[in-house]
């Protein structure tokens, strides 16, 4: 539960909620413009932080969305707490006409699976995207009760305006991990939220009965009955090239990478030894960097990857190394190939990164590949690597192109033209 000094008893928020939320509301905008206020624990200000630094606005953000609605009923067929919801909802839900309090569970990393709330609950919610398949990390919308959980690992209930994003201070929410019983790891995030009004002494109590019935029937079932958080397929390719990365497993599933999570990979994938938290945090945020907002990240990296991502340094294991696209060029560059590497070669490293440390690799894999198509001796090839994003100012292969084909050939007279307008462009 997000602590509050002395000077804002926590029990108004029982007994004079309305008053309670005045209060930290004021403390809210005090600590965003500059000026930390006690009433905002240090925890909870922390949380703001990791937040605004991963790009989400206090006064206009809605969360990411991992899977359409349509696909999370796949997704809780196979996920561990689908036999227990019944009990939950029986113990926690009010679906009645008058419900004000709705029933939430996430998955470990905070994707909503499950919604139970009355009609009009569940409208509320929908305004702020409170839905099945939208992502309530830290990352994917701010400081909440369940990227608390997610976090820390334990009970955590936000009040008002302790949540980052300012639609959210009409709500109060408290949530706690679920653990599975066979292995200590967390498989789900149970979520009580509501108007500030539903609030009670009792609201934390509650939620940790439920979390102590969910893993009582986890326990009691049948070991060879009990399912297991999918293991994910093994990875088949990691599509880095152009500015749409994906992970592509060998169940044929292709699942879309932030561009965030995609420089991560790209930075381990041209690394076999990999980064700590603090190396990755500089390398991708420069000085601001921070590893908490590394570690948030390669939790959700970890939920495609599983034993594919190695930690302590964070690394990409055997069996993931060497199957992205930019390792297929590269390797065909070493083994001479450049029809082939053209080929694979579809489009920059992360287009629209403008990380610092991306840079570099995009030029590095740029000059392998030129430098093979301007050794070739091929005018074809040559033509075909300055018709691209990535070789068309290359000068070089220009001037070997009216080397083989001498200079009064229609092909080099276009190209240099073309550099020439390039240049007078980058000048002006």
């Amino acid at each position: 539960m997000a602590q509050v000094s002395p000077a804002m008893p926590p029990d108004l928020r029982f007994s004079s909620p309305l008053e309670y939320d005045r209060m930290l509301r004021a403390a809210h905008e005090k600590t965003l413009a500059g000026a930390p206020q006690p009433g905002i624990s240090p925890a909870v200000q922390q949380s703001w932080q990791r937040s605004l630094a991963a790009g989400i606005n206090p006064d206009a953000h809605l969360p990411r969305h991992l899977h359409e609605v349509s696909e999370i009923v796949s997704l809780r067929r196979a996920h561990i707490l689908q036999a227990v919801m019944p009990a939950l909802s029986e113990l926690l839900a009010d679906e009645s006409t008058d419900g004000q309090h709705l029933l939430v569970m996430a998955d470990a990393g905070g994707e909503i699976l499950w919604r139970v709330g009355s009609a009009s609950v569940l409208r509320r919610a929908d305004t702020l995207e409170f839905v099945e398949g939208a992502d309530w990390s830290e990352t994917g919308i701010g400081t909440n009760a369940i990227s608390e959980a997610v976090i820390n690992g334990r009970t955590a209930q936000l009040f008002s305006a302790e949540h980052l994003v300012r639609t959210h201070h009409a709500w109060v929410c408290t949530a706690s991990p679920i653990r599975d019983p066979a292995t200590g790891l967390v498989v789900g995030v149970l979520t009580v939220s509501g108007p500030l009004n539903t609030v009670s002494v009792d609201s934390v109590r509650m939620v940790k009965v439920g979390v102590r019935l969910a893993e009582e029937l986890l326990r009691s079932r049948p070991p060879a009955a009990r399912p297991r958080p999918a293991t994910p397929p093994g990875l088949v390719s990691l599509e880095l090239l152009g500015g749409s990365p994906t992970v592509i497993r060998a169940d044929g599933q292709r699942m879309p990478l932030t561009l965030r999570r995609a420089e991560i990979l790209a930075l381990l994938d041209s690394r076999a030894r990999g980064f700590t938290a603090d190396e990755l945090a500089y390398e991708v945020h420069g000085e601001t960097g921070a590893a908490s907002t590394i570690r948030i990240e390669m939790h959700r990296i970890r939920l495609i990857l599983g034993s594919l991502l190695e930690s302590g340094p964070y690394r990409l294991a055997p069996a993931a190394q060497g199957v992205s696209d930019v390792a297929r060029v590269l390797r065909l560059v070493r083994e001479g190939q450049a029809s082939a590497a053209l080929d694979v070669y579809t489009g920059p490293l992360l287009e629209r990164s403008t990380a610092r440390a991306i840079e570099p690799l995009r030029a590095e894999l740029t000059a392998a590949v030129g430098s093979l198509v301007r050794v070739s001796g091929s005018a074809d090839l040559i033509r075909r690597w300055c018709a691209t994003e990535m070789g068309c100012g290359d000068a070089e292969a220009v001037r070997e192109l009216g080397r083989l084909r001498g200079l009064a050939d229609p092909g080099y007279l276009a190209l240099r033209a073309r550099l020439e307008r390039l240049d007078r462009e980058a000048g002006a």
